[in-house]
Parts: C-alpha cells; structure tokens; sequence
C-alpha cells in the first residue's frame, strides 16, 4: 500500500517522528511516495488541524482517503496519536479501518474556484474599517451585513473559526452549510444553518474590497458590484477512521466539557 506524507514543517520533532513512521510503514509492508510520483492509495497528515487541511487538498486531488497523526493542540480532524502509530500502520496496511465521509464547500469568483473541507471566509482588508456584504441565499435575497466578515463552513468547520465566531457546533453527519456573520454591526447577527445543497452568493457593496480564503488559502480580492458563489463541493473529503469516537464526546474532549 502506498502513502503519501504530509508533513508541518519547521519542528524537529514532527521530522523525526515522520522518520520514524515512514520506517514503520515500510516495515510493515508499505510504501511512502513523494508528491511528484503516481497518487498514493492514502494520505498520511503529520501535524495538528492545520496541517490536516493541506492533506486533506491533496487527498482531494487524488480522490483518496486521508488519516492525521495529532501532533498539534485540538486535533479535531485527526484520528490517531503518536502513541500509536505501530498499532495504526498495521492497521491501515490490512485495510482494517472505516472510512467517514465528509462535505466540503466550493467558493467561485468568475472561473477561479476552490474546495474546502472547512470553510469559506469573506473578510475585510482594511482592518480599520467595516465591509458591506450583501447575501442571497437559493436566489432570494437574504440580508446585507455591515460586519468584519461572513464564514460559510461545512460541519466539520463548525469547530473552527466559525465557531469562535459565535456560530453552532454541527456534527458532521448532518447536511447542511453554516453562516456565521464576524462582528456583525447589523440588526440581525445570528448564524443561520441552510441545507447543504444552498446556493449563497455574497456580493460587495461600497468601495471596500474583501479577500477570499477558502481553509486559509486565499482564493481571491473582490471589490464593489463583485461577487464570490459558494455552495457545497461536488467531492467529498473521506476521513479514516478506527469508529472508536462519537462526535459528542470527541466535543467533550477537545473542549474539556465536564
């Protein structure tokens, strides 16, 4: 079985556990390919949640399942600890492992789109001053914030930014697409959960343009009268998984619930 590494750079220790993983893969009876060889059967992510999101873009492009080894803080999206890596290379090797499907979210500006597992962020550049975003949701208009932002984010982006934003905790077996306004200055400020199969355009109004990440990646800048389409990807990202977790007690872990 081949796997492809992914890996945060910069930190010693995640190198050399990275060392120490390829190591056990191959003892095992795998392989690890480079970016640059034929796609992997499975991408491995060395790191924490952010790191993840740049395995799950490549896993993505191959249409293969990804797995993370936590070596971050949170760790929302990844399933293993290093802890345990001997017990989960075998356990990949004989394909003993469940595989959790996940939505993702699409932003468009013109022909240029991107896919996230997480979400879609629209934000101001100018730091000192609000943007007016105007949103119409399946072609109906919606509303027109006067915020520092809008987050469009799938369920597994629930936990991330848009939750420190105010928005809902979803689990990720449910359908559906969150958005969450970001220090909103307008008479309605709450997020609103949509089905997943919503289309949501967020158009600029007024001469202050915004940038558009998509999982931290910036799509694009649009200004006054432009717009970005965002709805949900037509890929889903898939998760391995060992099924050994709920969604409410993986919260209760991460958040230290009582």
């Amino acid at each position: 079985m081949k796997f492809g590494l992914h890996i945060r750079a910069g930190s010693p220790e995640i190198a050399e556990f990275a060392e120490r993983l390829e190591a056990e893969i191959e003892r095992a009876g795998g392989s690890v390919v480079t970016e640059s060889d034929v796609a992997p059967a499975m991408v491995l992510a060395v790191g924490g949640d952010g790191t993840m999101l740049g395995a799950v873009g490549l896993a993505l492009r191959w249409d293969v399942p990804v797995l993370g080894f936590n070596l971050g803080t949170l760790g929302f999206l990844t399933e293993a600890d290093p802890e345990q890596m001997s017990v989960v290379v075998r356990r990949l090797v004989d394909a003993d492992y469940e595989v959790d499907e996940r939505l993702t979210v699409s932003a468009s500006i013109g022909d240029v789109s991107e896919v996230g597992v997480n979400d879609v962020v629209v934000e101001k550049i100018d730091s000192t001053r609000l943007v007016n975003l105007e949103v119409v949701i399946d072609g109906t208009e919606f509303a027109t914030y006067r915020a520092d932002g809008l987050i469009v984010a799938t369920p597994t982006g629930s936990t991330a930014y848009s939750f420190s934003a105010g928005g809902p905790v979803v689990d990720p077996g449910v359908a559906a697409l969150v958005l969450t306004p970001v220090a909103a200055h307008s008479l309605f400020d709450r997020p609103i959960v949509l089905p997943a199969d919503s289309e949501i355009v967020i158009t600029v109004r007024r001469d202050r343009p915004v940038r558009v990440n998509v999982d931290k990646s910036v799509l694009g800048q649009i200004g006054d009268g432009d717009r970005v389409t965002i709805g949900k990807g037509l890929r889903r990202a898939r998760f391995v998984t060992f099924g050994a977790w709920t969604f409410p007690g993986l919260v209760r872990e991460k958040f230290g619930l009582e």
